[in-house]
């Protein structure tokens, strides 16, 4: 990153560094940026591409719609119902 860029992003978001500061991240955005052209500069074309470590598997049960309970069980520890359905007490008159 250059100073010119540093002092754009400052005043971007309204930032004041001081000097210490500045030489700061300066100097961690050049560590950074030699880092990158080490990585840059492997050789990576005999490499596979992949996206995850390990190989990812999906186990997905067949879909069935089935009905696992009856109304009436389900009802069963309702305190009170009505044609089916549950009664519950009146919480506003």
């Amino acid at each position: 990153m250059q100073k010119e860029t540093l002092n754009r992003l400052q005043k971007l978001n309204q930032l004041r560094l001081t000097d210490a500061e500045e030489t700061n991240v300066l100097s961690f955005f050049a560590a950074r940026e030699e880092e990158m052209n080490i990585l840059n500069s492997i050789d990576t074309e005999t490499v596979e591409r992949m996206v995850h470590v390990m190989p990812i598997e999906t186990v997905v049960r067949e879909d069935k719609v089935i009905k696992s309970f009856t109304r009436e069980q389900l009802q069963a520890g309702a305190p009170e119902t009505t044609d089916g359905y549950w009664q519950v007490p009146r919480l506003v008159e």
